[in-house]
């Protein structure tokens, strides 16, 4: 919190790395860190590779660098998820589209294509080959989403909501389960908090 404060008041842009995934890391730093320091995030960069969604796909990890675009489209309703939970926090979103060397130009197609059709751009971050110059783009992409698109940071759950609601509310809206069970214990431990 010091640190994003201290950055705001220094930068027109202060970049926060808030964890793995936007149904770990985001939720999190939406719901919590946000919510108690009265920050506003006026964008989220959702990072994805290729490489990691022929993973999702269940491509074979030994075959990584090779083209397959049925594993990419396989592992894409994983980065729409989180699309998707990002939007529940009314935030604009962009994908940063980490390049491999082994990424084929159809496979980094078929992902920008399927953001597209999800309403969210994906750019292609190629920082690791070309330093600053690789990610001009994705700079570029995110200050013209933040002064075209307003964010309406949205919480999932009231501060005064009870630890258990809190749990059914994220466990439904971020991890889609259908319904929660406590354990009697857990419910021991909820009523101690």
């Amino acid at each position: 919190v010091i640190a994003t404060k201290t950055g705001l008041k220094l930068a027109d842009y202060v970049v926060t790395e808030a964890g793995f995934g936007a149904d770990l890391g985001a939720e999190k730093f939406l719901n919590i860190k946000c919510r108690k320091a009265g920050l506003s995030p006026s964008c989220a960069v959702v990072v994805a590779t290729v490489r990691a969604l022929k993973l999702h796909g269940n491509a074979n990890p030994k075959e990584l660098s090779q083209e397959n675009l049925k594993a990419v489209e396989d592992g894409l309703p994983n980065l729409i998820r989180h699309l998707e939970n990002l939007s529940k926090f009314g935030l604009p979103t962009v994908v940063a589209l980490n390049r491999f060397p082994t990424d084929t130009e159809n496979e980094i197609k078929k992902v920008i294509e399927v953001c597209k059709a999800v309403n969210v751009d994906a750019v292609l971050a190629e920082h690791w080959a070309k330093g600053g110059e690789g990610a001009a783009n994705l700079a570029e992409k995110v200050i013209q989403t933040i002064e075209s698109e307003k964010a309406d940071l949205k919480f999932l759950y009231k501060d005064e909501d009870s630890p258990k609601e809190k749990i059914q509310i994220i466990s439904k809206e971020i991890y889609r389960a259908g319904n929660v069970s406590f354990s009697p214990q857990a419910i021991k431990k909820l009523d101690e908090i």
